[in-house]
C-alpha cells in the first residue's frame, strides 16, 4: 500500500515538474497545419501589405497559404506556401529550430512570464512594436557572449535595467506584454538586433549616449 501511495506521488511530482519546465518551442518552418503566435504574426503583416484578407487567429490555413505564395512571388522567392528563413526574413522574422532536446535554446514558461514582466516594467504605454523591440533586446543579450546567457540572468544583471531596481519588474504583465515576449521569441525583432535601449529624453548615462543608434520606436533608442 504505502508502495502504491509512494509511486503516485512521484508521478505527482514528475507531473509538476513538466509543467514547470514546459518549453515554449519555435518550429524550423511554417506551413499549412502551424498555429501559434509566429503565424499570427505572419498573418497580420501580410495582411498590412494587403496579400492576406483573412482573419489573424494564428492558424496557417489555405488562405494564409496562398497569402504567402503571393508575397513570395512578389519578392523572388521560390511560391511554396512555406515560411522558411529565407521568407521569414523577408517578411521580418526569424524562423529558428528550438526544441526540448539536444543542446538547442529552450525558454520555459517562466522565461516567457519573465519577460514579459521585463516588456511591461520598461515600456508600458509603448507602440506594440516597441514593446516587442525591448523584448527582442533581451533576447540579443542572451545570445550575445557579452551578457549572461539566460534571460533571468539578463535581466537580473547589476545595474541593468532600472525597473529591477526600482522594483517595477514585480508587477503583472498585461496580455500584450505577454504577447510582445512571445513574438521576440518567435523571432520578432524590430530592434535591428540591439543590445541596449534607452529613452534620451530621461536617461541619466553619459555612456549610454555613446552607444550607436540603430533605431527610434516611440520614446526609446535602440543601440549597440
Amino acid at each position: 500500500m504505502k508502495s502504491i501511495k509512494l509511486r503516485h506521488l512521484i508521478a505527482f511530482v514528475m507531473a509538476l515538474t513538466m509543467i514547470t519546465v514546459t518549453a515554449y518551442a519555435v518550429p524550423a518552418s511554417l506551413k499549412v497545419g502551424s498555429t501559434g503566435d509566429q503565424v499570427r504574426t505572419v498573418q497580420s503583416r501580410l495582411k498590412q501589405w494587403g496579400y492576406y484578407d483573412g482573419a489573424v487567429d494564428g492558424i496557417y490555413g489555405s488562405g494564409t497559404e496562398r497569402a504567402v505564395k503571393k508575397f513570395q512571388k512578389n519578392n523572388g522567392l521560390t511560391a511554396d506556401g512555406v515560411v522558411g528563413p529565407a521568407t521569414g526574413k523577408k517578411i521580418g522574422i526569424t524562423i529558428t529550430s528550438k526544441s526540448t532536446g539536444g543542446g538547442t535554446s529552450t525558454y520555459s514558461s517562466d522565461d516567457v512570464y519573465l519577460l514579459a514582466r521585463c516588456v511591461y516594467a520598461e515600456a508600458r504605454g509603448e507602440p506594440y512594436t516597441g514593446q516587442v523591440a525591448v523584448a527582442a533586446v533581451v533576447l540579443n543579450r542572451v545570445r550575445s557572449s557579452e551578457f549572461p546567457n539566460t534571460i533571468s540572468g539578463v535581466i537580473y544583471q547589476r545595474l541593468a535595467f532600472s525597473s529591477v531596481a526600482d522594483g517595477q519588474i514585480n508587477m503583472t504583465p498585461s496580455d500584450e506584454a505577454i504577447r510582445a515576449a512571445k513574438d521576440a521569441i518567435n523571432g520578432w525583432d524590430p530592434s535591428g538586433n540591439a543590445l541596449y535601449f534607452y529613452n534620451p529624453k530621461t536617461s541619466t548615462s553619459e555612456w549610454i549616449f555613446t552607444r550607436t543608434v540603430i533605431t527610434t520606436i516611440g520614446r526609446h533608442n535602440f543601440a549597440v
